[in-house]
């Protein structure tokens, strides 16, 4: 019988990938913004411990995300995915009870080992079992994010008013029970691909590693998902803010905020889709112009429509050029190698996750403004775009096969 014929099913798998990015990275990276009001207030944390929490989770993140990747290589991508959700679910839960701040540290750093162990195998998985459509089903799994923005928003609020002082612990509580739903999820429908294509790389020796670490077209992916993560986290934790001190109310800043998240939703599938049909170069050099052009209006005008524009343009491009670039990254090697390559392009996007904060709040607080941060963005995806205009011309053979 066929490897297609003994695919998963693609509804359920694409459903679980969906689901374990809302859960890791909307519920367990980006939903901390939302709860931490409440949750400094009730435990007395100061703004520089809440923003050493963050720091952490980002940290454990970084330093454990080749882990995951040479895990689901070793032990297959469903069993790291799996431990990975379950360490999440865990942290969760602890955070939904604690009351220590070293406790707390410790619980925020398990959340990004879990996404480490999750995340890139997950995708690595979806890669693996759908090569002809890999950038729909890609796709797909972006927009978890942009669904997970949209929840939170409506959720956690509703939970600070239903159970007061209590609403953040309950939300932690919520998202842990959602982890454990995807983790059962997971064990039921998800299976790894076949042997055939995987079980070269559980023996790869560090010359084989190597060879993929170093490999040109695999380093010219992995630093372009890095400029990318640095441009989209330092428009997620400061455009909001730009806003407001250019004069404009928060309600608005919300409401444009859920708008992008909602057409997020959308936009990954139909960036991935259309990088299957017209080329993965093309549609990638498309997406980071216009989220160019995105950044670059507020920086041009600080008026209402210059925001507008700005957030309608990013939430139709942004999550496509995520799933674009994932999608490249497995693109480059054979499907035996996809879980190496993917994880190491991702400790790059990780990294630029990590700096962009620093380096933006650092421009800030030295010129007074967010002109400077955002002009710095500009210049930074400026060399993401040069970078894709290279990845046009790959070849389509892999560059490690």
């Amino acid at each position: 019988m066929s490897d297609n014929a003994n695919r998963p099913n693609m509804i359920l798998i694409v459903l679980c990938g969906t689901l374990t990015s809302l859960v890791v990275i909307g519920f367990a990276r980006l939903a901390y913004g939302i709860i931490l009001p409440t949750m400094r207030t009730d435990l007395g944390l100061t703004y520089q411990q809440a923003g050493i929490l963050s720091t952490v989770t980002a940290l454990c993140y970084v330093c454990f995300v080749l882990a995951g990747g040479l895990a689901a290589a070793r032990w297959g991508a469903k069993a790291s995915v799996l431990f990975g959700m379950l360490t999440v679910a865990a942290g969760f839960a602890g955070l939904a009870v604690a009351t220590h701040y070293w406790l707390v540290m410790g619980l925020m750093g398990l959340l990004g080992f879990g996404t480490a162990f999750a995340f890139a195998p997950m995708v690595s998985l979806l890669a693996t079992w759908f090569p002809e459509q890999r950038g729909l089903v890609i796709g797909y799994m972006t927009s978890g994010v942009g669904l997970s923005i949209l929840i939170t928003g409506m959720l956690v609020p509703f939970l600070f008013a239903t159970f007061g002082d209590l609403g953040w612990r309950v939300s932690w509580g919520v998202f842990a029970g959602a982890a454990l739903s995807v983790a059962i999820m997971i064990g039921l429908f998800a299976r790894n691909p076949p042997k055939s294509l995987t079980s070269a790389t559980a023996d790869m020796s560090p010359t084989e590693k190597w060879r993929i670490y170093r490999n040109p077209r695999v380093l010219i992916v992995a630093t372009t998902y890095g400029i990318i993560g640095l441009g989209y986290i330092v428009q997620t934790v400061f455009m909001v803010s730009f806003m407001v001190e250019s004069g404009h109310s928060e309600a608005i800043a919300g409401r444009f905020m859920a708008m992008m998240g909602l057409l997020a939703i959308a936009s990954g599938p139909l960036w991935g889709w259309l990088s299957d049909h017209w080329g993965r170069g093309n549609a990638l050099a498309m997406c980071i112009f216009l989220v160019l052009i995105a950044v670059a209006l507020p920086i041009t005008g600080q008026t209402l429509p210059y925001f507008f524009v700005h957030f309608l343009i990013m939430g139709a491009s942004v999550n496509g050029l995520f799933a674009l670039i994932q999608t490249s990254a497995t693109d480059q090697v054979a499907p035996r190698y996809i879980p190496i390559a993917f994880s190491f392009a991702t400790l790059f996007f990780a990294i630029g996750q990590f700096l962009g904060p620093a380096v933006a709040g650092w421009l800030i607080e030295t010129t007074g403004g967010f002109r400077a941060a955002f002009s710095f963005t500009f210049v930074v995806l400026s060399v993401g775009f040069g970078l894709t205009l290279l990845i046009r011309r790959f070849p389509k053979e892999w560059a490690v096969g």
